[in-house]
């Protein structure tokens, strides 16, 4: 029709227009449709504030130039996210520079049209101070840095963990191979069903493509069709998992373009190497984050040599190590290896392994265990985590201080409570021989040991493991008394680091760090329950165990001045009152940790954490030998709370992603996001409003309301397009008359149909 008789595509856009309230007309003419190339500046720092930006698709990526020329990551961002809305409303310049990281869409609202929008719906100014208001507080409750500082993007939270997680919004995952030995197919299968535990993924290949678009879809000619269609993947799939040719065709050239994330897949039992599309990746200007993944048989040895492999690939952001099943390692044609993963889908994921942790992490829910120090009140960490494994919640990332840093990387070592057990009740033990103390008494200038028979027992206990060889990604935390500054190690010696994180001032003489020889001692005294950095590095979930000592609070006030003879009198004296004062060493040790108990409590505070304290106040911090006993009460606190968060839905709300209700519908029927749905709902994304019932109104006061607008503004901004599609049939006095007649059409039918998220409670 339209090519025997192109007037058929005017005559239905008038005829379109006619019926569109005149709000809308101006707010479809005002905003700007924009396609980014990756790599592009959508603008940058300094620039003029003039708008708003809506990703429709892609992902962008916020970078401050500081002073001295180095340049810092304030977020990234992915479809659905509102970028430097706070400098808008604020009428500041541009804090940061924003760019694409791969090719993207979005909608540029203007000033004036977010300021028309606030004048004629009031609510939507209410939901964005609702909205910042998140922000802030969210900024607030974490570490300070650049995005904390500024509040420069907004970003609407749905669940109390969702706050600054800059991994919660991926939506491409592309996979290239380091070799063509990688069973990348099995692994990309295996990925698949951890990811349709979390959200609708879908999984393509050159082969798929041809299948479903054509043999020649991969054309350059049919560029748009190919974009339109993978754009639309995007919007019904929770993940899109591209699994690239083992060359650099055009099909690996485009998962390279759509990425998000790039995964490169290496085999962990073959020697360090770095791959052909590899190298090109490193020489090309692809700015999405890459991670590595090493994959191991579940019968093979531990990993080992992963320094060299990170060595090779400066760019890589993070590794992986997978323990697989003997299924991805078999030998089988194509069509049998789907045939067997199609019986393998029919059982669901399973949450506890490495391929769901993957998938977590990719996903933004990862879950990090975070354990304090505390001394032998540590042993109650090993009693914990024996009943947070019988709870089914899994761990994907440790952390710890102190004790804490031990007990957690015996965890990241073993990934399993029975051999991590009989490993810290041997050094525990070891830690009770009183002749090795004596032993390593001396002249206390530094410190009263000399550290030698401590270093011995963390050593054997590690050996000569490399953080980076660890299961589980793994840090600990240290006090850099030479720069003083706080320090997360995860890389390096692993018994060097968790001695030094153990390292108390005045028992053991402070590490000189094998990198650089600055001196680490006990991260207790800046941060002894890192759940802040464990946020920091993508945790959605942290669950921090603090087994610090508490202070006593009841102490004797003794007035402005204090006698230290008359202190001696009543401590000898059996008949006087006893007085509780603080001695030297005492005060030394608070003066300590005022940082670190400050710490403690906006860790507690936070929604993103889950604390958790075991009764175990009465044990010393020198009672090594009682680890049985500690570690018994430790298990019983565990498995009495996390009973409690089973019943309670607190494991559920852990496990559940974040986007799962974008593809199911709510209880009362409204669907936030249609599945099948080609459109962006602008309208949702900017204000969030909440389904309301009709308010009752006066007739004429909803016509008042509805009469308040200029339209004779709309009209003339309106008029070179309205001249188009009307012709030499209508005048401008018809035209309005027929769109009054159109609007009160409109407004009767409105009035009588249920609203979902729709700007205004009124018609």
């Amino acid at each position: 029709m339209m090519r025997e008789d192109p007037r058929v595509v005017l005559n239905v856009a008038h005829t379109v227009v006619k019926r569109v309230s005149p709000f809308v007309r101006q707010i479809d003419f005002a905003l700007d449709w924009m396609a980014v190339e990756a790599g592009r500046a959508v603008y940058r720092q300094g620039d003029k504030s003039d708008s708003t930006f809506i990703v429709l698709s892609g992902r962008l990526r916020s970078v401050i130039a500081k002073d001295d020329g180095k340049k810092e990551l304030a977020g990234e961002y992915g479809r659905g996210d509102l970028i430097g809305v706070v400098e808008a409303l604020t009428h500041m310049n541009r804090a940061t520079t924003v760019h694409a990281v791969r090719d993207s869409e979005l909608a540029k609202l203007p000033e004036g049209a977010l300021n028309s929008i606030k004048r004629r719906y009031p609510q939507v100014v209410t939901r964005l101070i609702h909205l910042l208001g998140e922000k802030i507080l969210g900024n607030m409750q974490q570490v300070s840095g650049p995005l904390a500082a500024r509040g420069l993007a907004l970003h609407t939270p749905t669940s109390k963990w969702d706050v600054g997680n800059p991994a919660s919004n991926l939506s491409t995952v592309s996979i290239l191979p380091v070799s063509e030995d990688v069973p990348l197919t099995a692994f990309t299968l295996e990925l698949q069903l951890a990811l349709s535990g979390i959200g609708p993924t879908l999984l393509l290949t050159s082969d798929s493509i041809k299948q479903r678009l054509g043999a020649a879809a991969l054309d350059s000619v049919h560029e748009y069709r190919l974009s339109s269609w993978l754009g639309q993947q995007e919007d019904i799939h929770r993940i899109v998992l591209y699994q690239s040719d083992s060359t650099l065709t055009p099909w690996t050239q485009r998962c390279i373009r759509q990425a998000d994330c790039i995964i490169i897949v290496g085999l962990g039992e073959q020697e360090p190497t770095v791959g052909e599309l590899e190298r090109m990746l490193e020489g090309s200007a692809v700015r999405a984050q890459k991670q590595l993944v090493l994959l191991h048989r579940e019968d093979g040895p531990p990993p080992k040599g992963t320094a060299e492999w990170l060595n090779m690939r400066s760019w890589i952001s993070r590794h992986h190590h997978l323990s697989c099943p003997r299924r991805v390692f078999s030998r089988r044609s194509l069509p049998k290896l789907r045939e067997l993963y199609q019986r393998v889908f029919e059982k669901g994921p399973d949450r506890h392994s490495d391929f769901s942790r993957l998938a977590r992490v990719l996903t933004g829910n990862s879950i990090a265990l975070v354990l304090g120090g505390g001394g032998a009140r540590g042993c109650s960490q090993v009693g914990i985590l024996r009943a947070l494994n019988e709870a089914g919640i899994p761990v994907d990332m440790v952390g710890g201080t102190s004790i804490g840093s031990l007990m957690g990387a015996l965890y990241a070592e073993e990934k399993s409570n029975s051999r991590m057990r009989v490993r810290a009740r041997e050094w525990a033990m070891d830690m009770n021989s009183f002749f090795k103390k004596i032993w390593d008494l001396t002249y206390p200038v530094t410190s009263m040991f000399s550290g030698a028979s401590f270093n011995s027992s963390i050593s054997s206990v590690f050996k000569g493991k490399q953080i980076e060889d660890l299961w589980l990604p793994y840090f600990n935390i240290t006090t850099d008394i030479t720069a003083s500054s706080m320090r997360a190690h995860t890389d390096g010696s692993l018994w060097r680091y968790v001695r030094a994180s153990m390292s108390l001032s005045g028992y053991l003489p402070p590490l000189c760090d094998p990198k650089d020889g600055h001196l680490l001692m006990d991260g207790g005294y800046i941060n002894n329950l890192p759940a802040d950095v464990a946020r920091s590095m993508g945790a959605k979930v942290v669950i921090a165990i603090d087994v610090g000592s508490r202070d006593e609070t009841n102490l004797t006030n003794y007035g402005d001045s204090l006698n230290g003879w008359w202190l001696l009198w009543k401590r000898f004296n059996p008949l006087s009152e006893k007085v509780k004062v603080l001695n030297m060493a005492e005060i030394q040790t608070r003066l300590a940790y005022v940082c670190c108990v400050q710490q403690l409590e906006q860790v507690k505070d936070s929604e993103y954490c889950e604390y958790i304290r075991p009764p175990i106040d009465h044990y010393g911090t020198l009672e090594f030998g009682k680890f049985d006993e500690i570690a018994e009460v430790g298990y019983q606190h565990g498995k009495t709370l996390f009973d409690v968060w089973q019943r309670s839905g607190v494991v559920d709300s852990m496990l559940k992603d974040r986007h799962q209700e974008e593809f199911h519908k709510t209880k009362t029927g409204h669907v936030v996001t249609c599945p099948n749905a080609s459109f962006t709902d602008l309208a949702e994304i900017v204000s969030r409003i909440e389904p309301v019932k009709n308010p009752v109104i006066d007739e004429e006061l909803s016509d008042d309301c509805q009469t308040d607008y200029d339209e004779e503004a709309v009209e003339s901004a309106l008029s070179d397009y309205e001249a188009f599609t009307q012709g030499s049939e209508h005048t401008e006095e018809e035209e309005t008359a027929d769109t009054a007649e159109t609007d009160e059409e409109v407004q009767i039918r409105v009035r009588h149909q249920p609203k979902n998220a729709a700007l205004s409670p009124t018609p």
